[in-house]
């Protein structure tokens, strides 16, 4: 079974978003200034939630047969 374009995208959307928070909270722990630090953490809070949401996601599509590994 051919894997839906959609899925790419939006496995890659997903990777995208992981990769944006991760720069985000870098900005707002480093470059912010003094403050409480509550933002950057906010921020990587949201990245592992992503990236869990990310890796349930991907057993789930391979679980269900939509995906597939590349075998080599």
């Amino acid at each position: 079974m051919e894997s839906h374009p959609l899925i790419k995208y939006l496995i890659f959307a997903l990777l995208i978003t992981i990769i944006g928070t991760l720069g985000a909270a870098f900005y707002k722990l480093f470059f912010r200034g003094h403050d409480d630090g509550t933002a950057g953490v906010k921020a990587l809070t949201v990245r592992v939630g992503l990236s869990i949401a990310l890796f349930i996601l991907l057993m789930v599509l391979y679980r269900l047969g939509i995906i597939h590994p590349h075998g080599g």
